[in-house]
């Protein structure tokens, strides 16, 4: 049931326009500081994870392990998705709280 909350949620993200996917997207919304939250799909590369948890570590965005990628794309209306970044606070505190539950949370935002 979580993961459907989860997964609505950044749904409901995506259709309002306040989330972006894919490795240069994410990256470039963690960059400029607009990403309030950062979610890997558990099946992404290790290279992935390394980049995106080392970038995330410096610029303090929160950032989860959660889903896989065909998952995560479905719920953006998209096909695969390994990387997402949420850009809306209120958006970003409704799914760290159903993460949360399920304590996946990689770091918050500056400790590992």
């Amino acid at each position: 049931m979580k993961q459907d909350k989860v997964l609505s949620l950044v749904g409901l993200a995506t259709k309002a326009g306040r989330a972006v996917s894919g490795e240069f997207m994410t990256e470039r919304e963690v960059k400029s500081g607009r990403a309030a939250l950062v979610i890997l799909a558990e099946d992404s590369s290790e290279n992935t994870r390394k980049k995106f948890c080392n970038m995330c570590e410096y610029y303090e965005v929160p950032i989860y392990i959660y889903g896989d990628k065909d998952t995560l794309g479905h719920a953006m209306g998209k096909e695969f998705r390994a990387s997402l970044a949420i850009l809306d606070e209120g958006f970003a505190d409704g799914i760290q709280k159903q993460l949360n539950m399920n304590d996946r949370q990689l770091h918050k935002g500056g400790s590992i």
